[in-house]
């Protein structure tokens, strides 16, 4: 069996590179110079760049028992690039880093090089570098940085959301923490939707600038909970968000979550469930929502005006018992 221990740096590389090639870069965001330099050079035709990065550690962020290399490339890839979206940006490029324990094998970092290359190729976004490094035994460590390019937009950010917007989702929206409980109850890894929905999401990236030009006003992806991220744009924005309980419960929670969860658990996966990666946004009252291109955004809540309590997200009013993801709490 072959390990990272067998190989030096530079032949690695050569078996990782051909991997990536099947990205292709969009014309508008050209790679004048890709991987294979000190530096790779990036286009960035609006004159600014949307810089993001994220990463993932094994035995934290993922277990090897559920998720395989591929299923890592694709999650810390599509992370990143809900990000991106979220700015209202279209991806440009990616770098991967790696540190590696060197008895790790060398078919999973390859099986990882083809999750991220997969994503890379639907977005357009060529893996253009990285960095390479041994690790301490058993550490395995895998970090994306993903650029992107407004396209003259303005970015749209979390501060943004005024009284009376309407806040809407575009996506799923409690599945990957459903897959996640799933698991953790002990189901295996294999074709279970809601499984593979937390182990290889696919997020509505390409919504997010289709999102800016309808005149968004504030986006986020849920990438800790639904609760917890719009409880950011909040904050941000010194404004109350009321969601619409009846539409989460009929729209996302009822059917497959509630079947495998029942009807507690699976509003609760709706408000709380993190690593959905689904876009978030706040539009003017009257954004016809339903005439924007691509996967359909549903309404699910108001912006209000802040109350004594502070800037809060509630739903029907009243703030829910749902505590969504945080690295450091206990």
């Amino acid at each position: 069996m072959e390990r990272l221990r067998d190989l030096d740096e530079s032949r690695l590389l050569t078996r990782l590179f051909p991997l990536y090639d099947t990205a292709v870069p969009r014309a508008w965001g050209s790679v004048p110079v890709g991987p294979g330099d000190d530096a790779a050079v990036v286009g960035a035709p609006s004159g600014s760049v949307v810089a993001t990065t994220d990463g993932m550690v094994r035995g934290r962020d993922w277990r090897d028992d559920w998720s395989s290399g591929h299923d890592v490339g694709v999650k810390v890839a599509v992370q990143n690039l809900a990000d991106v979206a979220a700015m209202g940006a279209e991806p440009t490029a990616l770098l991967v880093s790696l540190v590696a324990d060197p008895d790790t094998e060398v078919s999973w970092a390859l099986d990882l090089a083809r999750g991220i290359a997969s994503v890379a190729a639907q977005a357009g976004a060529p893996v253009v570098g990285g960095d390479l490094s041994s690790g301490p035994a058993g550490v395995l460590v895998v970090t994306v940085t993903a650029l992107g390019d407004l396209r003259g937009r303005r970015p749209v950010l979390r501060s943004g959301a005024q009284v009376g917007d309407l806040v809407a989702v575009c996506g799923s929206l409690g599945r990957s923490g459903a897959g996640l409980a799933l698991l953790q109850a002990g189901a295996l890894p294999g074709d279970d939707p809601l499984v593979r929905a937390h182990l290889a999401p696919r997020p509505p990236w390409e919504s997010g600038p289709v999102a800016s030009d309808a005149g968004a006003t504030a986006l986020v992806d849920v990438s800790d909970g639904l609760v917890t991220d719009l409880g950011r744009v909040a904050r941000a924005s010194g404004v109350a968000v009321d969601l619409d309980g009846r539409v989460l419960r009929e729209r996302f929670a009822a059917g497959a979550l509630t079947a495998a969860l029942g009807t507690t658990e699976a509003l609760r996966q709706v408000l709380a469930g993190g690593e959905e990666h689904s876009l978030v946004g706040c539009f003017p009252a009257g954004t016809r929502l339903e005439a924007l291109a691509g996967e359909p955004w549903v309404v699910i809540g108001r912006v209000g005006e802040v109350g004594p309590a502070g800037p809060r997200v509630t739903v029907d009013g009243v703030v829910p018992d749902a505590r969504g993801w945080d690295h450091f709490a206990g």
